[in-house]
């Protein structure tokens, strides 16, 4: 599986709020991102089969974060 650097997410929070961040703060947004990334596909990915598709679409990734609004996540 592709990490996400450290070094994008560094370039990310840079290039969006002007800011620097730790080496340390970086890769815990990653880690961060990079676990809710499996609870979405693992979510759509569900939804798909659900509904008999071989393909997550956007609207698997949408639903998902309805169900999270729902949720009161």
């Amino acid at each position: 599986m592709t990490r996400i650097s450290a070094k994008k997410i560094k370039h990310i929070v840079n290039r969006n709020f002007g800011v620097k961040i730790t080496e340390k703060g970086a890769e815990r947004i990653a880690e961060i991102l990079e676990k809710e990334a499996k609870k979405i596909s693992s979510f759509a990915v569900q939804n798909a089969i659900k509904d008999k598709r071989g393909k997550v679409t956007k609207k698997d990734i949408k639903d998902y974060v309805i169900k999270r609004a729902l949720d009161g996540k």
